[in-house]
């Protein structure tokens, strides 16, 4: 049942026990019961809350320390290693037509073969081939710059280029390494160096001299293949040139103008050309049939419109040379009729402007009849254009028909010329392939992928620094997050209400927009609402109804103490109780702002001193039930006032008149005003805006209004964040759901 709904005069058991069933609930289905919204403990939601508020200490503090984890890695020196891999297929194949696949080496003894090549990578004999193909005894980057100073005296300059070759080989065996594969045929050379370009560089070279030598085999292999090959594609270029210049010539002798023959979609094969002719058809075509559409338009548009009279023509009616005629002539006939009135036929006035009305309604006239004429000419010209077209149609078509037997001819022709390039285009790529040394023979080994140059060293390990740097990141982290809660004395939760302050929780409201709260009225099934539609109910129950005088405060300004007055009256007032609301903030009076009504000339001030009369300063433009007692000049003395017999006076006057009558009070820190009205009101509200208020200064502003005395019944959490609060963000939107 929704407490909101519950009779207003249920007896006051019942109505307590309503209110103490009522449960609120978030997105998750989880919540909070009782009447003031007692916390369901520190769980999960309590974590959440922390890491959202404190996302920019958390995300800030493993920033810096990926940033050092970073910069650490960057000042060491690293290492880079660069993988090229290479395809060793023992099978291979040979080129001649007739001949069989086979084995070149046994299943069983494929791991031995790895071995083997994986030994070859790595022996003096592929260093010094490596070494001599990048010409590394004369690298100064590689060996020493000062090499040349250990020369030995009487050596050529020969041998001791073969030496320097020796001494760079002995250097890249050191950094070379082979992985063997055991279930794919894919090697990997590996080659580790301070020097990523020369990781890349030296692992390439390794691929390079590892296929070298296989190559070489290859080329010696091939060289019957390509000159066969090349006897092929003599002969096929020979009859390819005599088949187009035989097509060329039946198309220049039966004049077939166009591109070169149309491939078919299935085959592939020429199945005619597009010649001029059936380009001209199929524009011709287009246009005739746009001419018909358009002699159909026009024709349509003309038999509608033959038989009227040219003024009624919609065309004529929506000429602006008619319009402004029209307008003319109306003129025109208002100045002759308010002549007229004034003066007879024959004054020159009068027959000047008779003359101009009559020869504006020739003009509209003769304007009409030139539109309906454009109409009928349009559709003429539309007929002309059709039947001539017609003719032209007729003749290509003709001339089309006679192409097509001449095509058949030409697409044969085609046809043939295709076969040819076709089978020379294969020739050709087959001969490319061998040329460019393309294993034919068994133990073929090609290069699957060279070696790219490293972007990231193997040492030191980014990834393990930084993973290293996350996880004291996240120590530090947690650490000036647990500091920082811990010195944070903001009210956040609905929890924090009673466990701060010490006092129960009426309601609370969710964080709008600007432009949301303006809007409110107009949807009165908003998050906002509906929060006050709860919190105006809890009010009902928790103030007895002989506590007519009600007093909303805040610790400090824009809490959103003026706004709960106002929403909390407008809820009292739709449920048909007579409200007074009073603008109690003697200081910086805002509720007629609120309200989005002007200043009134007589307000509160006015009243209380007997300057005027209730009636006469109520605001006007509010709800039947609701009256509003703004104050129009701010008085020199607020707390005179407040403390004087008049707000007595006026208590007493008026308590009768009203089921309830709410003040918007002052802020309670630093000003006399809120617990000064405090001793005149039954109830006080105090009003606490979510992530902004102190803790402490809450509590003592608190302290303060009990020190005085004032009924304190409750407080009202407004602009509450879920997020910050720990929720889910749903529960921002979908608010309440009350259940027994």
């Amino acid at each position: 049942m929704n407490a909101a709904n519950s009779p207003p005069n249920a007896p006051r058991s019942e109505a307590l026990d309503l209110v103490d069933q009522y449960i609120v609930t978030d997105a998750n289905g989880t919540g909070y019961s009782g009447a003031y919204g007692a916390g369901a403990g520190v769980d999960t939601a309590m974590i959440r809350a922390v890491l959202y508020r404190q996302k920019w200490i958390i995300l800030g503090s493993i920033v810096l320390t990926l940033l050092a984890a970073l910069f650490y890695t960057l000042i060491q020196t690293p290492i880079y290693r660069a993988e090229a891999t290479v395809r060793v297929d023992p099978q291979g194949n040979y080129i001649l037509e007739g001949q069989d696949l086979s084995p070149s080496i046994h299943i069983n003894e494929y791991r031995q073969y790895l071995e083997t090549l994986g030994s070859v990578v790595q022996s003096r004999q592929m260093a010094e081939t490596v070494a001599a193909d990048l010409k590394l005894a004369n690298t100064s980057n590689f060996l020493s710059a000062d090499i040349d100073a250990s020369r030995p005296t009487g050596l050529s300059d020969e041998g001791w280029q073969q030496r320097k070759t020796v001494m760079a080989a002995d250097g890249l065996r050191a950094g070379v390494e082979v992985d063997i594969p055991f279930e794919t045929r894919i090697m990997t050379i590996q080659y580790t160096s301070t020097s990523a370009r020369l990781a890349a560089r030296f692992a390439n070279g390794y691929a390079q001299a590892f296929l070298s030598e296989d190559t070489r085999r290859s080329l010696e292999s091939n060289e019957y293949a390509l000159e066969y090959l090349a006897n092929q594609i003599a002969e096929v270029r020979k009859k390819l040139e005599g088949a187009e210049i035989a097509s060329n010539d039946y198309a220049r002798r039966n004049q077939l103008i166009g591109s070169t023959p149309v491939t078919s979609m299935d085959n592939g094969e020429p199945i005619g050309a597009t010649t001029i002719s059936a380009q001209t058809l199929s524009n011709i075509n287009a246009s005739y049939a746009d001419a018909r559409a358009a002699r159909i338009t026009a024709e349509q548009k003309w038999r509608t419109i033959a038989g009227m009279p040219a003024a009624q023509l919609p065309q004529v009616q929506t000429s602006i040379v008619v319009q402004t005629l029209l307008a003319d002539r109306t003129q025109a006939q208002a100045e002759l009729a308010n002549l007229r009135e004034r003066y007879r036929e024959g004054y020159p006035d009068i027959q000047e402007l008779s003359a101009k009305v009559a020869t504006l309604d020739r003009q509209i006239a003769r304007s009409g009849a030139d539109i309906k004429s454009a109409l009928r000419n349009d559709y003429r010209i539309a007929q002309r254009q059709e039947a001539a077209l017609k003719v032209e149609l007729d003749r290509v078509s003709n001339i089309s028909l006679e192409e097509q037997d001449k095509q058949v001819r030409y697409g044969l022709l085609g046809r043939d010329a295709t076969a040819l390039r076709d089978q020379l285009a294969a020739l050709l790529s087959r001969y490319n392939e061998l040329s460019t040394a393309a294993n034919v023979q068994a133990g073929s080994i090609t290069l699957l992928d060279g070696a790219a140059i490293p972007k990231a060293p193997v040492s030191p390990s980014l990834w393990r620094n930084l993973l290293i740097a996350l996880i004291a990141g996240l120590g530090l982290a947690t650490m000036l997050a647990v500091l920082r809660e811990t010195l944070d004395d903001r009210l956040r939760s609905l929890a924090d209400i009673e466990r701060k302050l010490g006092v129960g929780l009426l309601g609370h409201t969710p964080y709008v927009t600007e432009n949301d709260l303006t809007n409110h009225s107009s949807n009165p099934y908003s998050a906002l609402t509906e929060a006050y539609a709860s919190i105006r109910s809890t009010l009902d129950y928790v103030v007895p109804r002989d506590h007519k005088v009600l007093q909303f405060t805040s610790s400090q300004a824009s809490e959103g103490k003026t706004t709960s007055a106002i929403m909390v009256a407008e809820q009292m007032a739709m449920l048909g109780q007579k409200v007074l609301l009073v603008d109690g903030d003697l200081r910086r009076p805002s509720v007629h702002s609120h309200l989005g009504l002007a200043k009134p000339e007589k307000g509160f001030v006015e009243v209380l001193t007997g300057n005027a009369t209730l009636e006469e300063a109520l605001l006007p433009g509010t709800s039947l039930d609701l009256d509003v007692l703004c104050i129009s000049k701010v008085p020199p003395n607020p707390v005179e006032l407040l403390s004087s017999s008049m707000m007595t006076e006026f208590l007493a006057k008026h308590r009768g008149e009203y089921t309830r009558i709410i003040f918007d009070a002052s802020p309670v820190m630093g000003i006399a005003d809120a617990p000064l009205l405090a001793n005149h009101v039954d109830a006080t509200i105090f009003v606490a805006e979510a992530n902004r208020v102190n803790g402490g200064q809450a509590k003592a502003a608190v302290r303060r209004l009990r020190g005085v005395g004032a009924n304190l019944v409750g407080v009202v959490l407004t602009k509450f964040k879920a997020l910050e609060a720990g929720e889910q963000y749903g529960s921002e939107y979908r608010y309440y759901s009350y259940s027994k």
